[in-house]
């Protein structure tokens, strides 16, 4: 299956190849976990013949007539029966600001803590795939203000740095309750970042306390310093989205305020899913408006489809 980018530019989503991660997962060792998924991604796009993925990142483009035959891929012909041509950029030496969200509701569900596991492995392969491609990565983990903040950079030292950042956070989870200021942190990110960068953020973006505006000025206030921004909106859509519950009395528990209530899930299903679908249309609205890339990341995505988002940003920017 083609997905048309710009100006006729097509990635293949790649075979990908299933890889068994439990055991990389619980000895905890995300370097290597980081280079298994970007190695299997990189192996499911080189069995596409109509993506050339390597350092310098080349590219195949529709053959239109009057072009020179030189950079034809033959090969590529004799098995589509149709003309590509051969597309090679210059390196473009990408800055990249990868933001976690490490507030007390990015530990749901509690047992699992699925949206901040997720969160940390995807950042781990990006940092991993921006380092093999030779560009430049940082690292932000914030909850109501700013808990750590690496420069960008693109050192082999670097790197491992940000993978001692991110193993010590998951080690230590959620042992305090921390709310969430995205906008104010946003800003921050904003005025610290002072050249042209690429930031990805990941994110519930559930903020209680906090005027979504607020947020969406804050999102603005990127984009008008000139930076990209790729959001990651993580959520559990099976239990956050679609509320999906036994019908038997729970008590639900809000992860940052402690605040505690009993019911059954059936008493507010309808009310809840209505405000909250409501709510992520209105964030992918605004960040559409803004050209900001949302992607609506369940727990259960495969982390391949997060380097496939990048890479199709990244192509974006060039």
């Amino acid at each position: 299956m083609y997905r048309p980018l710009i100006n006729q530019v097509y990635f293949l989503f790649p075979r990908y190849v299933k890889i068994n991660f439990d055991n990389i997962k619980q000895s905890g060792n995300l370097e290597l976990l980081a280079r298994q998924l970007v190695e299997g991604f990189i192996t499911g796009l080189h069995k596409s013949p109509y993506h050339g993925f390597s350092v310098e990142f080349a590219e195949h483009r529709l053959y239109n007539e009057g072009q020179s035959t030189r950079h034809i891929d033959w090969k590529v012909f004799a098995r589509t029966d149709r003309l590509y041509t051969k597309q090679y950029e210059e390196e473009t030496n990408l800055r990249c600001l990868i933001a976690i969200d490490c507030s007390s509701s990015m530990y749901y569900p509690a047992k699992s803590l699925a949206k901040f596991k997720f969160s940390i492995y995807a950042a781990s392969a990006i940092s991993y795939l921006l380092h093999k491609q030779r560009d430049a990565v940082g690292l932000c983990l914030f909850s109501d203000k700013i808990d750590e903040f690496t420069p960008i950079k693109s050192t082999p030292t670097h790197l491992d740095k940000i993978f001692q950042l991110l193993e010590r956070a998951a080690e230590h989870g959620a042992k305090e309750s921390k709310s969430t200021k995205v906008a104010n942190v946003l800003h921050e990110i904003a005025e610290k970042t002072h050249r042209r960068s690429l930031v990805i953020l990941f994110s519930d973006m559930f903020d209680g306390d906090e005027d979504p505006n607020e947020i969406f000025k804050a999102l603005q206030h990127l984009k008008h310093n000139k930076h990209e921004v790729l959001l990651f909106h993580v959520t559990d859509h099976q239990t956050e989205l679609n509320f999906e519950f036994d019908e038997r009395p729970y008590e639900f528990v809000d992860l940052e305020s402690n605040e505690k209530i009993k019911l059954n899930p059936g008493e507010i299903r309808e009310q809840f899913t209505k405000q909250l679908t409501e709510f992520h249309k209105e964030l992918k609205l605004k960040c559409n408006q803004l050209k900001i890339d949302f992607i609506s990341a369940d727990t259960q995505t495969d982390y391949f489809e997060v380097l496939q988002a990048y890479l199709i940003k990244r192509s974006k920017m060039r």
